[in-house]
Parts: structure tokens; sequence; C-alpha cells
């Protein structure tokens, strides 16, 4: 891999360019690890009428029911007008896919209980609950740093 910088001073905002031959495991890891230090630390939430700027350390969870799209955070849950692959990847260095329809926050873990594969649970500082998809665990054992080394 080549890795190349110019500087110039004419340029208003930095821009990254990917070069390659195919799309494969690599490009994708840098592309997330990339996009991860680009998190924002406010997002918009929506609870009746009312705009609600939320700090991303506050959110708990954020899951998809039906169409809609819901932050949780400790007091209340407000409606989000993105879809959940999206907020997936603006959120990706602090938060993780653990099933289908649900990402929790990896700085909100208590404890993840591995009673059964298909009955792992991540236990949340608010006392919530959310069930973790044998497809998932990997990435987050991964993003956690637990489980074998090699």
């Amino acid at each position: 891999m080549k890795i190349h910088l110019v500087i110039n001073n004419e340029i208003e905002t930095t821009e990254i360019h990917i070069h390659a031959k195919e799309y494969n495991e690599q490009i994708e890891q840098l592309m997330k690890q990339l996009q991860a230090t680009q998190s924002p630390t406010m997002i918009n939430g929506y609870f009746n009428q009312d705009i609600h700027m939320l700090k991303v350390d506050e959110i708990y969870s954020i899951y998809a029911e039906g169409p809609k799209v819901y932050l949780q955070t400790e007091e209340q849950e407000f409606e989000a007008k993105k879809k959940l692959y999206e907020l997936e990847a603006q959120l990706a260095k602090d938060f993780v896919r653990v099933n289908k329809s649900t990402l929790i926050n990896l700085n909100k873990i208590t404890s993840i209980q591995l009673a059964t594969l298909s009955s792992t649970q991540a236990l949340l500082e608010n006392g919530v609950s959310i069930h973790i998809s044998r497809k998932y665990i990997k990435e987050l054992k991964s993003k956690l740093g637990i489980g074998k080394e090699r």
C-alpha cells in the first residue's frame, strides 16, 4: 500500500481519496477507521414537535422498530430521522451492531452474559438487557478487545 500526502494551503477542507484495484476487506477496514474518526458529538433526536440535540455519549442504544429509528437515553427515547445503517456508519467509533435492528454504545455496556450463543445478552448501564445475535458477537468482542488472542 502506498500513502501520499499533499499539503496545499489553498485547500479549504481535508479530503481523502482511496485508489484501489478492487474493494476488499483491507479497504473496508480502512474506510471504517477513517469514518470512525469523523464521529459527531451531537445527534438530533425528535420528541413530539421538539428537536433535541443529544450528546452521543448520552445515547445507550439505537434501534429500529418498523420504519422508525429510535435513540434511547437514560430519560427517554427520541426518534431519529436517519436510517439505522446511516447511524451505524456515522457512529462506528462508539457504537456496534448487536442484532439486525439494534446498535449499542460500547461505553454503556456493563456486562455481556454468555449463557448460550442463542441467548447472549448485553447489559447496559441503564439496566436494559439487549439480545446479541450470533452473527454480530465476533465484531462486538473485537471492538471491546475481548476473546481469543492469536
